[in-house]
């Protein structure tokens, strides 16, 4: 629990000196699905000529590279980081692990790059399967979440928990926004999984994989060997950023503007980290310079 106040942040080179690092969230801190916030951008950009090194950790389902790629078109500066850690690739490191295993992927076609990425990377094709036919699950989100919701996949859910099917969750957000739009992610999917006792294996935040890797990456860059009381992580997210981070023993910057500004509003930022039982380390609106 808070013994007092979280500080406010005008930017993040009002704490530059207090932190060898940074590991950013992406979506709904850099971008909002469409489009970059130019000030979170040139906030990077400003810590890393600093001397600070900037890790971009993001729950996307997909490998690194095409996530770079999107940042880049979305308008994130390419100056803006060093290295990008994805929930992709934590997922692909277990696929890797299960190769000769049937598996069957539940998400849009586009992810299907995690399966292509590793057979480059091993040699070995992973064996996709109708989910009677299947040894494990990887699911990656939604097939069309424009239109779809959690309850369209009961049935599949259903079969999964009455099997004992494994269930690898590679992006344990429930929900993001793309735009002014809400949709549904595969943490989504998940959390009905474990209602009806569902075994859910998450890859990304708040759970510690992604952080050990994220952290190799962070001390790669530097050069050097990493002390965590130096690194702040940044995200909107309570359950995945916040709660990751603090489970890591990190200091937290929470975005107030992110997904959970609504209910921030509505409660008070003392009251909604109470609710949350949570408390961040500062706070800041949205991420600027």
């Amino acid at each position: 629990m808070s013994l007092k106040p979280i500080p406010a942040l005008a930017g993040l080179l009002d704490v530059a000196d207090r932190y060898d690092a940074v590991l950013c969230d992406v979506w709904g801190v850099l971008h909002n699905g469409r489009e970059a916030f130019r000030d979170a951008s040139d906030a990077l950009v400003a810590y890393r000529k600093r001397g600070g090194v900037v890790v971009l950790i993001t729950n996307a389902p997909r490998p690194n590279a095409p996530i770079r790629e999107q940042l880049l078109q979305f308008g994130v500066d390419p100056e803006a980081f060093d290295a990008v850690v994805t929930s992709g690739d934590v997922t692909m490191g277990l696929i890797g692990e299960r190769i000769g295993e049937p598996v069957h992927h539940i998400g849009p076609e586009r992810d299907l790059s995690l399966f292509a990425t590793v057979e480059r990377r091993t040699g070995a094709a992973a064996k996709l399967a109708s989910l009677s036919d299947a040894a494990y699950v990887v699911c990656t989100g939604l097939v069309d979440d424009v239109i779809e919701t959690v309850g369209d996949y009961e049935a599949a859910l259903r079969h999964i928990a009455a099997n004992r099917i494994p269930f690898i969750c590679a992006n344990p957000d429930l929900i993001v926004h793309r735009g002014d739009q809400l949709v549904y992610c595969a943490g989504a999917l998940a959390q009905r999984l474990v209602e009806i006792d569902g075994e859910v294996i998450y890859c990304g935040k708040p759970h510690a994989p992604i952080y050990g890797a994220t952290l190799k990456a962070a001390e790669r860059a530097a050069g050097r060997p990493l002390d965590k009381r130096r690194v702040l992580a940044i995200g909107d997210g309570m359950r995945t950023d916040i709660a990751g981070a603090v489970g890591q023993g990190l200091d937290t910057l929470f975005v107030v503007a992110g997904i959970h500004a609504q209910a921030a509003r509505e409660h008070g930022l003392d009251g909604f980290f109470a609710r949350e039982e949570l408390w961040p380390t500062l706070t800041i609106e949205t991420l600027k310079p």
